[in-house]
C-alpha cells in the first residue's frame, strides 16, 4: 500500500519530465530481471479485477449508444438539417457532429464535476491518484459510472468510425486512437488505475466539444444559400479556442500532470506497481497521436489566417458534393432574385465564391 506526506508536489517542466521519467524508467527496466511474458501473465491473473457483469454492461451500453445515436439522427438531427436547409454535403455530416457534441458535453461535464466539485484532488495533486493504492481495491460508484459511460462509448465509436461517420484522412488513426483509448479504459479499470483515467478523460474531452461546436457553426453559416455572420464568428472563435486548449490540455497538462505521475510518482508511491511499462507505453502512444493531430491543427490555423475560411484539412476532395452545393446555391440565388429581396444577409461575392469552390468544408 502506498503512503504520502500530504504536501502537493509542484508541477514539473518539460525538461524535468523528460530527465526524471527517462531515469526512473531506465532504472526500472534494469532492475526488472524477471520481466517477460511469464511475469506478465502472472501479474495479469493476480491483479486484474473485472466481472462478467461489468463486461456484459459494457457491450449492452455500447449497443445502446449506437441505437440512441440512430434514433436521434433520424428523429432530430436529420429533420433539423432539412429545416435549416443545409448544403447537401453539410447535411450529411451534421448528425455526426451534433451527436458527438451532445455526448462529449455530457461526459466532460461529469468529469469536471468529479475533479472539481467532490473531494478528489487528482487535478491539483496528480500523484494523489496513487495514494493508498492497492490491488483489487473497490472503485467508487461515481467513478465506475464514468468508466462505464466512457468505455462503452469508445466501444461504440470503433464501430461508428468505420460504418457511420464520414471517412477522413485520419480515420484509420482515429480507429487506432479509439482502440488504444478503450484498452486504457478497460485495463486501467481492471488494475484499479481508475483515478488516473478520470484525469486523462477530463484533459481530452474538452477538445471534442470545441471541435464539434466549430463544425456545426461552419455547417450553419451557409444554410439556405444565405450567409450568417453569427455562425461565421462562432466558428472562428471555436477554432481559435480549440487550437489553444488542444495545446494547453493535451500537450501541456497531459504530459506534465499525467505522464509525470504515471512514470515517476507511481514507482515512488507503489514500488511494485503492476504493468508499469504497459500503461506508460499506451499513454505515450496517446501523446504521440496528440502531437500528430496538432500538426493538422497548425496547418488548419495557417489556412484560416490566409483564407479567412474554416476548413477541415482531414477531409478528402469531394467533387460531387461540391458540385451539388454549387448547384443548390445557384438555384436558391435564382429563386431569391425572382422573389425580390430575401430575408438572409448576403455574403460578399468573393466570400460566397470561396464557399462554393472549397471542397474541404468541415
Amino acid at each position: 500500500m502506498s503512503s504520502h506526506t500530504g504536501e502537493v508536489e509542484p508541477m514539473p517542466g518539460y525538461l524535468d519530465l523528460i530527465t526524471r521519467a527517462s531515469t526512473v524508467m531506465l532504472g526500472a527496466w534494469r532492475d526488472c530481471s524477471t520481466c517477460g511474458l511469464e511475469l506478465s501473465k502472472r501479474t495479469l491473473l493476480d491483479n486484474a479485477y473485472i466481472t462478467l457483469t461489468e463486461i456484459a454492461l459494457f457491450f449492452f451500453c455500447a449497443f445502446l449508444w449506437t441505437q440512441i445515436r440512430r434514433g436521434l439522427t433520424e428523429s432530430l438531427f436529420k429533420p433539423l438539417a432539412q429545416r435549416w436547409r443545409l448544403l447537401p454535403k453539410d447535411a450529411a455530416k451534421m448528425p455526426e457532429s451534433a451527436w458527438k457534441l451532445v455526448f462529449y458535453t455530457m461526459s466532460w461535464s461529469y468529469s469536471t464535476y468529479l475533479l472539481f466539485f467532490t473531494s478528489y484532488s487528482f487535478f491539483h495533486d496528480p500523484p494523489s491518484v496513487f495514494y493508498n493504492w492497492k490491488s483489487g481495491m473497490s472503485v467508487p460508484t461515481d467513478i465506475a459510472i464514468a468508466y462505464l459511460i466512457q468505455g462503452s462509448f469508445y466501444g461504440h465509436s470503433i464501430y461508428a468510425t468505420v460504418y457511420m461517420d464520414a471517412w477522413r484522412k485520419d480515420s484509420a488513426v482515429m480507429v487506432v486512437h479509439h482502440i488504444i483509448t478503450l484498452a486504457l479504459i478497460s485495463f486501467s479499470y481492471a488494475f484499479r488505475y481508475h483515478n488516473v483515467g478520470i484525469l486523462v478523460l477530463f484533459l481530452h474531452d474538452i477538445n471534442d466539444i470545441q471541435l464539434e461546436f466549430t463544425k456545426l457553426n461552419v455547417y450553419l453559416k451557409s444554410r439556405g444559400g444565405g450567409y450568417y455572420l453569427l455562425n461565421d464568428v462562432l466558428s472562428n472563435m471555436g477554432s481559435v479556442s480549440f487550437s489553444i486548449t488542444w495545446f494547453w490540455f493535451r500537450l501541456y497538462w497531459f504530459p506534465l500532470k499525467v505522464l509525470y505521475a504515471t512514470c515517476v510518482s507511481s514507482l515512488q508511491l507503489v514500488p511494485s506497481i503492476p504493468f508499469y511499462f504497459f500503461f506508460n507505453a499506451l499513454l505515450l502512444a496517446l501523446l504521440l497521436m496528440n502531437i500528430y493531430w496538432f500538426l493538422f491543427i497548425v496547418v488548419f490555423v495557417v489556412k484560416v489566417l490566409k483564407l479567412k475560411e474554416v476548413n477541415d484539412v482531414r477531409e478528402y476532395e469531394d467533387e460531387d458534393g461540391s458540385r451539388a452545393a454549387a448547384d443548390l446555391l445557384k438555384n436558391q440565388e435564382a429563386e431569391n432574385n425572382d422573389d425580390g429581396a430575401g430575408h438572409h444577409i448576403s455574403a460578399p461575392g468573393k466570400h460566397v465564391q470561396n464557399g462554393i469552390n472549397k471542397e474541404k468544408h468541415l
